[in-house]
């Protein structure tokens, strides 16, 4: 269920929002990113991903926000969790009235997919990225380059910081 505006930005200021990210890496190694047009994170390059909806379960929301989101409808079985998150933001989608703050439950998959074929809802742009470019670069959002750090100490087997 989608929430009104002034619905919205009341449960924005009381509560945190349950999001998913999409860790997405293809054959080459590199990582989708999207250029975001949306507060928060706006003008920076982020994975995709997207809020679950009252009412809507965990593998219905992975449905729905994968076929959004990469134009492919993607089961959460078919894809690796990479763990809990938490994103603290100080803006939130409608100005710089209120704070955001996100419980993001990530998850990797890999696909091959053309840039062209990718929706653009949420973002102007796509990009695929590799792990390096991505912790270099000051136009990635600093929660996407926490996954590839996770994901680099999960193969290590390491334990993650962050």
């Amino acid at each position: 269920m989608f929430l009104d505006e002034k619905t919205f930005e009341t449960v924005i200021a009381s509560a945190p929002l349950i999001s998913i990210d999409l860790v997405v890496k293809n054959t080459k190694d590199e990582y989708l990113l999207g250029f975001r047009t949306n507060r928060p994170a706006k003008n920076y390059w982020f994975v995709p991903g997207g809020r679950i909806q009252k009412d809507e379960s965990i593998n219905d929301a992975f449905l729905r926000l994968t076929k959004e989101e990469l134009g492919l409808a993607i089961k959460r079985s078919d894809t690796l969790f990479l763990g809990p998150f938490e994103h603290f933001y100080q803006d939130y989608v409608f100005g710089s009235e209120h704070t955001t703050h996100y419980v993001v439950l990530a998850y990797t998959l890999m696909l091959d997919i053309a840039l062209s074929d990718l929706p653009d809802a949420q973002h102007s742009q796509y990009q695929w990225f590799s792990a390096e470019d991505m912790q270099n670069r000051d136009d990635v959002h600093v929660h996407s380059k926490w996954y590839i750090h996770n994901l680099a100490l999960a193969s290590s087997n390491a334990i993650p910081l962050l």
